[in-house]
C-alpha cells in the first residue's frame, strides 16, 4: 500500500536525551546531533515541531525525595523546560536553521508565547518550532503536551524519541528476554501499561486519531526511517495492522 507522505510531524524529546554522559544538565554535542536531524528532516520537506521535557535539569522523582510538593515542583519542571527550549533554539540559531521557541506560560522577554494561528505560519515558512513549558498546567506530563501541541498542530504523527527502538514488554536495558512491539493499538498501550507515555496522553492521541510512532533517538537512521519511509521502531494506531 501507498502511504501518504507525512507534511507535518511533532517530535516529543525528553530532557534526559540531553544528558549526554552527564548527570545533569546538557551536553552541547548531543544538542548539535538532534537539531541536525530535525533540520535535515525539515530539508527533506515535513515540517517540524518539537516538545522538550526538563528532566535533564529537574524530574518529579527529586521532587519526592525533597518532600515537595506537587505543584511547585511541576512549576520547576515548566521552567526546566524552558531552558532546554533556549538551548536547542540557539543550537539551531548557531546552524544557521530557523528556529522559534514558544512557551504555553508567559515569559514576556525572554520567550514568545505560544499562539496556534502564527505557529502554522511559522511551520509554513520553514520555521522549526519548539514548544516549551509544557501544558502551563501541573499535574500534565510533557507527554500530554505533546498530544496536545501536535493535535493543535495538525500534526500527521507524533514521534516520540527514546533510549530504545520502539516499545518492549519489559525494559530491554535491564531484561534481555524484553519483546519488542512492531505495532500496538492505542487500547493495547493503555491496558498493558507499558509506559512508553502517560495514559492522558495516550487517550488524547487516541480520541483524535494522532498516530504515535517510537523510535530510537540516537540512531539518525531509525528516525529517518520512520519519518520518511514511516517504518521501524513501534507504531501505536487506533487498528490494529
Amino acid at each position: 500500500m501507498l502511504l501518504k507522505p507525512y507534511k507535518r510531524v511533532l517530535v516529543k524529546l525528553s530532557g534526559e536525551a540531553l544528558l549526554g554522559d552527564g548527570r545533569c544538565g546538557f551536553d552541547y554535542k548531543i544538542c548539535e546531533f538532534i537539531c541536525q536531524i530535525l533540520w535535515d528532516i525539515r530539508k527533506s520537506g515535513i515540517e517540524v515541531g518539537v516538545v522538550i521535557g526538563g528532566g535533564n535539569i529537574f524530574r518529579g522523582q527529586s521532587a519526592l525525595e525533597f518532600g515537595f510538593e506537587r505543584t511547585p515542583a511541576d512549576n520547576i519542571g515548566i521552567l526546566a523546560t524552558c531552558i532546554n527550549g533556549l538551548a536547542l533554539h540557539q543550537v539551531f540559531i548557531s546552524m544557521g536553521v530557523k528556529a522559534r521557541v514558544m512557551s504555553s506560560r508567559n515569559f514576556d522577554g525572554i520567550i514568545q508565547q505560544y499562539n496556534w494561528q502564527e505557529t502554522k505560519l511559522l511551520l509554513e515558512d520553514d520555521t522549526i518550532v519548539i514548544f516549551v513549558g509544557g501544558t502551563g498546567n501541573p499535574y500534565f506530563t510533557t507527554d500530554t503536551a505533546a498530544a496536545l501541541r501536535g493535535c493543535e498542530i495538525g500534526a500527521d504523527v507524533l514521534i516520540k524519541l527514546t533510549k530504545v527502538d520502539g516499545v518492549y514488554d519489559k525494559d530491554p536495558i535491564k531484561d534481555l528476554t524484553a519483546v519488542k512491539f512492531d505495532h500496538l493499538t492505542y487500547e493495547e498501550a493503555l491496558k498493558l501499561g507499558l509506559q512508553v507515555m502517560d495514559a492522558t496522553a495516550i487517550a488524547l492521541c487516541r480520541d483524535n486519531n494522532l498516530d504515535i510512532r517510537v523510535v530510537n533517538l540516537f540512531s539518525k537512521k531509525d528516525i529517518m526511517n520512520a519519518i520518511i519511509h514511516q517504518h521501524g521502531g513501534t507504531l501505536i494506531t487506533k487498528k490494529a495492522e
